[in-house]
């Protein structure tokens, strides 16, 4: 009764006030803890290795240029780019236990390889795809993406594929300006296009990009220099393109190159949340080896380009590109790194937290290898984040 007492003799605009304050409070933890998963330690626990030419399944297992994880059955598929001219278009299915924390050889094996098949049920023809990008769905299907060939003039694609019979289930339709013309003045240029492709976690959402500028956007990766990539994002309630975003690549300094040849861009990232958030790893080939990093990438307060069909049409510094955190330099892991081309979120370890898995991409190349890196990740939502600072004892 007492405390009745003196809450009646409080001034009227108390009453207000408390519910307003209240109200705030409740907004305030509710985006913190619907807000993006941050990445605050990445942790690197080892390495597995396959050499060139090794056989599987009558196929040379090599080329993997993307990887996926299934959870339900902790499984892996990795793609090929094989195109169709060591074997037919494939993907592997690879068990890859992390039970006791770390990865080593022994710890991946290939259980499968599955042959996909074209728009008429047949086998792809030799350099008539180049399967780069694959995310796995819940509904036992995956999402292919190829760079086609744009010397040929043969469109880049994305489709989905069942996992168990290799067919096609669905195309999604690719806008014009990523078609390359008979004039080489638009579209991707060749073997620079969809490496990447990503799935929220809700599945709403797909997410492909260039690996390197449209040939009407401006050049192509060179030594110190930068290059526009266009990330593409997909509504699969629709299976129709949305949006656009600008990723201008980290400029890389080669080391030693006396070939001349130069590789450089964004091969392949990976959606953390369903806010826009990502991994991304970007490669370059320096003359002595590769340089590798990856990036935390956010989209949230990026331009939506999609009305934009040529970057050097505008004054490219008023976009505003995807924001960038440089998270690591693979250069500083105790493993000589190979060509890495994918990335996908694994399975959690022992202790409850998640991995990423990535692979490498060995040309079938005598010179190179099959090479996957495991790392631990630590992820924690900004509410989380927030708490540790407020009870640090706790």
């Amino acid at each position: 009764m007492q405390l009745i007492k003196k809450l009646l003799t409080w001034p009227r605009i108390i009453y207000f006030i408390i519910p307003i304050a209240i109200s705030s409070l409740f907004l305030f933890f509710s985006n913190l803890a619907s807000a993006s998963a941050i990445v605050s330690s990445i942790e690197f626990i080892g390495q597995a290795t396959f050499p060139t030419g090794l056989s599987f399944q009558k196929t040379q297992l090599g080329g993997l240029s993307g990887i996926t994880y299934d959870a339900k059955n902790n499984l892996y598929y990795a793609i090929s780019d094989d195109r169709s001219e060591k074997a037919p278009a494939r993907f592997y299915t690879l068990k890859i236990d992390l039970s006791k924390g770390t990865l080593k050889d022994s710890d991946v094996v290939p259980v499968g390889v599955t042959t996909l098949l074209n728009d008429n049920g047949k086998k792809f023809s030799p350099g008539t795809s180049d399967t780069e990008g694959i995310a796995f769905t819940s509904k036992e299907t995956i999402f292919v993406s190829s760079e086609g060939d744009a010397a040929q003039l043969i469109n880049p694609f994305i489709k989905e594929f069942s996992i168990s019979s290799g067919q096609v289930i669905t195309t999604l339709p690719i806008p014009d300006k990523f078609l390359p013309d008979k004039n080489g003045k638009q579209g991707i240029r060749n073997n620079l296009a969809f490496e990447s492709l990503t799935i929220t976690p809700d599945e709403k959402q797909l997410f492909t990009a260039t690996e390197n500028a449209l040939i009407q956007d401006g050049q192509a990766a060179q030594p110190k220099i930068s290059t526009p990539c266009r990330i593409l994002q997909y509504n699969l309630l629709t299976n129709q393109p949305e949006k656009e975003y600008l990723y201008p690549t980290e400029p890389i300094t080669p080391l030693f190159n006396l070939t001349g040849k130069y590789a450089s861009g964004l091969p392949d990232f990976i959606a953390l949340d369903n806010q826009g958030n990502f991994l991304s790893i970007e490669r370059a080939f320096t003359g002595l080896g590769f340089a590798i990093s990856l990036f935390e990438i956010s989209l949230a307060d990026a331009d939506d380009i999609h009305n934009i069909n040529s970057l050097l049409a505008v004054d490219i510094k008023t976009i505003k590109p995807v924001q960038k955190k440089k998270l690591l330099d693979l250069g500083t892991i105790p493993a000589p790194l190979d060509n890495i081309e994918g990335l996908t979120l694994g399975a959690k370890l022992p202790d409850g937290q998640p991995t990423l898995i990535l692979v490498s991409d060995n040309n079938f190349n005598r010179l190179q290898r099959t090479q996957i890196l495991a790392f631990k990740l630590k992820i924690e939502s900004p509410l989380i984040r927030f708490l540790r600072r407020l009870l640090p004892k706790f």
